[in-house]
């Protein structure tokens, strides 16, 4: 499965999650050794967070 980040890594200090991709800083460590069942949850709930800051004016 394809890796989310797309070379940001800003986070916003409100939510924890990254304004590029939208996972927190522990979703980005996790990544590589998650399975495909973990990496699959996370990125179900990568555009809710997106839609989120971008609301708040926090994406790129």
């Amino acid at each position: 499965m394809k890796n989310p980040c797309i070379d940001i890594c800003k986070f916003d200090k409100k939510t924890g999650w990254c304004i590029g991709c939208g996972r927190s800083k522990d979703e980005c460590r996790e990544w590589k050794k998650a399975s495909k069942k973990r990496r699959k949850e996370i990125k179900h709930d990568l555009p809710h967070r997106l839609d989120k800051l971008e609301e708040r004016g926090k994406t790129p």
